[in-house]
């Protein structure tokens, strides 16, 4: 965002110049034609969104996903993913194998066809994958484009078949080295190292990605191992018979389940393979995720419209035959029946259709009857047979019914009310001047002490300012009205003006940049994480959208003479202390400590320690800083450091915040007891 002190001039300026320079033809020679796999490695970006780490992994999930497409088809039940040394990935499959033979349009082997063309594959013709993963099906020859070694063999017809490339360009023909009992492909690659900006694998993230994958295609068996450090070899085995019950358990394991036994269906209709598993927790929290072929559908579709509405409607035709809601009673919604909900719902059709700005939302109509149909009549059958379940169910629902009703009440008091009322922002808001979203930032901060400074430095055309008093509220252990009861809270909500809940609206959003300030200290750790837990749970769309940010204060002050330098962090510090005291002599060391004794007035704050004449002073809180200081290290756009926050993996998000915010202690502790060594430097 442009600092609104410096905007750039509107004027015409360049614009308004005469053109002095020859013009350019435009004709056939200026169309370029990019031919084979050119068009992937002039724009990368396009087939694996980016070429940093999410780009490099991809790699990976593109290789893998032909192996599932073979699994899928019942041909392949191993896949074996190997990190090498120097960068080298190997992915096995004892699938049928490329085939080798001559293509009948490109006169090329099958195999130099897959590998070198876009758009080649199985997935595309009649007679290849009824169903198949990836995106976009440009599969291998992507991978292939973008490294700068790859070693394709197949395992066929009772022999071995080699081939070798390098950027994307083969080095030979498809030869025969060897014999071979079995079938399969092996690929072994290595990212070009001149296209990617980061070229090392990050483990833990694989496997999070391979143990889905496993979950959503039953009974495959994938190992993953690192040969990377031969002293420090590790290898992991994935295999789920339950499918996506065994998912949805996964999902739940540290959590209070309602439900005895998991709900499970699996069904195919009209070549539309559904899997659903169900199961509530004692949690507030809904967490639905959809899959389609394999495609995390984080955007939703079709198919979750398909699973909501049989949802609602089972619980609330059971509810009623049972007695639960009589017939003055009003139906559960949708919020109400999905309060503890995890559900996994896959699909798997013949042609996904994709839309959304993250291609990530299925768009086939013809899915979501056949999701309702399915999960409505099973689903129904489930509450009948298993009774105490359902009772467990319903009165989750029930609870939650009258605490959205309560939270309602509660939020129409604080919101509606107050408005009438002409106190729609609240009183410790420092307010800006500019009314426009996108210009204007929304500092929540620590303390009415650093509230004040903030306040002072501030720059208060764009910058508005919240303090907080204390620890907000832990809202992963509270509804909506407990939440609404917290003035903190409500203030916060009030000041955004998105309004919170059902009737949340992100385009009401007062700041397109709502920055969280808090000390450099535990407490102010514990307060920035009370934060993210109120984002992340009731208002997700914010930190999508990219409105949300977390300041960086610094840790120190340094100074000698004029001279001051600010250093966020402890190795900054040493640094910079180091080289200003390098031009210093002992006497003058003696001097300025003899100076500072009989004195006391090197600054307003004092420098706490004398180091070589070098003034230090460690910042514990944000209220120690005067309004300028704030201003110049934290709140200046023009040289302050803030952090986007992101959500990468909503499902491991969701974990850590129920383990660490929850109720249940035992897995904290085990979070706590497991990670202590990770801390290099714990401020106590």
């Amino acid at each position: 965002m442009p600092n609104p002190k410096n905007k750039p001039s509107t004027k015409a300026g360049n614009s308004s110049k005469k053109t002095t320079a020859k013009k350019q033809e435009y004709g056939a020679k200026q169309i370029a034609v990019l031919e084979g796999l050119e068009p992937v490695r002039k724009r990368p970006g396009m087939y694996i969104g980016n070429t940093a780490h999410a780009g490099l992994h991809h790699l990976i999930w593109e290789v893998v996903d032909n192996a599932i497409d073979e699994a899928m088809a019942g041909y392949c039940d191993l896949v074996s993913i190997t990190l090498l040394p120097d960068g080298y990935v190997t992915v096995e499959d004892n699938g049928r194998g490329i085939p080798v033979e001559k293509h009948p349009v490109t006169k090329l082997s099958t195999l130099e066809t897959v590998l070198t063309k876009l758009h080649a594959g199985g997935k595309f013709g009649d007679g290849g994958y009824k169903v198949s993963g990836g995106l976009h099906g440009v599969g291998v020859s992507v991978v292939n484009a973008l490294s700068s070694d790859l070693t394709a063999q197949v395992k066929r017809d009772g022999k071995l078949y080699e081939q070798k490339y390098a950027f994307g360009k083969p080095k030979g023909n498809v030869k025969s080295v060897g014999k071979s009992k079995n079938n399969g492909t092996i690929i072994t690659y290595k990212a070009d190292d001149g296209i990617f900006s980061v070229t090392e694998y990050e483990w833990d993230y694989i496997l999070d990605h391979l143990r889905q994958q496993a979950y959503l295609t039953k009974g495959l068996q994938m190992v993953i191992t690192d040969e990377r450090d031969p002293k420090k070899k590790r290898s992991y085995t994935y295999y789920f018979e339950g499918g996506v019950a065994s998912y949805c358990r996964h999902l739940n394991h540290h959590k209070e389940s309602k439900q005895e036994k998991v709900f499970y269906v699996e069904k195919e209709i009209e070549n539309i393979k559904v899997e659903i598993a169900v199961q509530y927790s004692n949690e507030y929290n809904e967490n639905v995720f959809g899959f389609a072929n394999n495609i995390h559908t984080v955007e939703g579709g079709m198919h979750i419209q398909g699973f909501r509405t049989a949802l609602t409607r089972s619980i609330n035709n059971y509810a009623r035959k049972n007695g639960f809601l009589k017939e003055k009673d009003t139906n559960l919604t949708g919020d109400d029946v999905r309060e503890g909900l995890t559900a996994v719902i896959s699909v798997k059709l013949p042609e996904p259709q994709f839309e959304g700005q993250t291609k990530a939302k299925l768009g086939n109509a013809e899915v979501r009857p056949v999701v309702e149909s399915v999960f409505g009549d099973y689903f129904s059958a489930f509450l009948d047979e298993q009774p105490q379940d359902a009772r467990a169910i319903i009165g989750k629902c029930m609870i939650a019914q009258q605490a959205r009703q309560a939270a309602r009440a509660a939020r129409d008091t604080v919101l509606r009310k107050g408005a009438l009322e002409g106190i729609t922002l609240p009183g410790k808001l420092a307010d800006c001047s500019s009314r426009n979203p996108a210009d204007s930032e929304l500092y929540i901060v620590e303390g009415d002490s650093a509230g004040g400074s903030a306040k002072q430095g501030r720059e208060r055309g764009f910058q508005a300012i919240l303090p907080l008093r204390g620890k907000i509220l832990n809202v992963e252990k509270s509804r909506l009205d407990k939440m609404l009861a917290n003035n903190e809270i409500k203030n916060l909500v009030v000041a955004m003006g998105t309004n919170i809940g059902d009737l949340f609206d992100v385009s009401k959003l007062r700041y397109h940049k709502i920055i969280i300030m808090t000390d450099a200290d535990v407490d102010g750790a514990h307060i920035r994480t009370l934060l993210l837990t109120l984002f992340f749970r009731h208002f997700q769309d914010l930190i999508k959208q990219g409105f949300l940010y977390i300041a960086q204060p610094p840790l120190y002050r340094i100074s000698k003479g004029s001279k001051v330098i600010y250093a966020y962090s402890d190795e900054e510090k040493d640094k910079y202390v180091s080289e200003l005291s390098k031009s210093v002599a002992v006497k003058d060391v003696e001097k300025k400590k003899k100076k500072k004794t009989e004195e006391d007035s090197d600054d307003e704050q004092g420098v706490g320690e004398v180091v070589a004449g070098v003034g230090i002073q460690r910042y514990k809180g944000l209220g120690e800083m005067n309004p300028t200081q704030l201003w110049e290290t934290t709140m200046d756009p023009e040289v302050r450091t803030i952090q986007q926050v992101t959500i990468e993996d909503a499902e491991k998000a969701d974990e850590i915040f129920d383990i660490l915010m929850g109720s249940e202690v035992g897995p904290r502790k085990r979070f706590i007891q497991t990670r202590a060594k990770l801390v290099d430097n714990l401020d106590i």
